[in-house]
């Protein structure tokens, strides 16, 4: 096993063992044998091996996450996808405390992939008529009422006691930037949002099946426009 290995060896069960979502760099050098120039020439510093242990320790559910073979239902699998999450965070308690950690200066890979892969689904879902907002707007919605309820759940067991609260949570999200399939209008929200949903939806499909007969900078302007009338605005007074 070489030096880096056993740096994120030690790093992965110290942090296991933690009170808190950190470890001391002298105690990871004396658990894997090294010294600490190794660990800083290997990692840059402490969060950067931070970083990299939170990486190592998301691959498995983010490797099951990638291989996850896509429903007929996107939204079923946005659901399935929230649940997923929740679980990973309450059997991986540091790791994901580490992951939104201030300690970290820059988000580790891994929280990028996720915020990736949720974007894909979400893509899915407009692109099924089936979203209200654009993919973005709804990504940034969902992942952080995900963290979220996750974060309050770890640090506040005593006030989030019950994993009901956050099936609760989900579908309330979910119902705000969705529709019902099959239907044939937008959910009526008070705010006519009836174009915002067209406009995402066929931003989604283009990106899908970019149309041969526009050029780059055509697709590119057409998805600006889009990109407008798909952001609910207040009417004009």
């Amino acid at each position: 096993m070489d030096a880096r290995e056993k740096i994120l060896d030690a790093a992965t069960e110290l942090l296991a063992g933690a009170s808190a979502a950190d470890v001391s760099t002298r105690a990871v050098c004396e658990a894997a044998g090294v010294g600490a120039p190794m660990l800083y020439r290997l990692f840059g510093d402490k969060a950067g091996l931070l970083a990299a242990v939170v990486d190592r320790g998301f691959e498995q559910y983010l490797a099951s996450k990638r291989a996850a073979r896509p429903s007929v239902d996107p939204v079923a699998d946005l659901k399935r996808g929230w649940d997923n999450h929740m679980r990973f965070a309450l059997d991986h308690p540091n790791h994901y405390r580490l992951m939104y950690s201030p300690e970290l200066t820059a988000p580790p890979s891994a929280a990028k992939e996720a915020h990736a892969l949720l974007h894909g689904v979400l893509e899915r879902c407009a692109a099924a008529g089936l979203l209200t907002v654009p993919p973005e707007v709804a990504t940034r919605v969902v992942m952080a009422a995900n963290v979220g309820a996750a974060l309050s759940m770890l640090t506040r067991p005593e006030q989030y006691p019950d994993i009901r609260f956050a099936a609760r949570l989900r579908d309330s999200v979910i119902d705000s930037i969705t529709r019902p399939a099959g239907t044939g209008e937008p959910r009526d929200t008070g705010r006519g949002n009836a174009v915002p949903t067209a406009a995402a939806t066929l931003a989604a499909r283009l990106r899908a099946e970019p149309p041969q007969q526009l050029t780059v900078v055509e697709a590119a302007l057409l998805q600006q426009w889009l990109g407008t009338l798909a952001e609910p605005g207040e009417p004009p007074a």
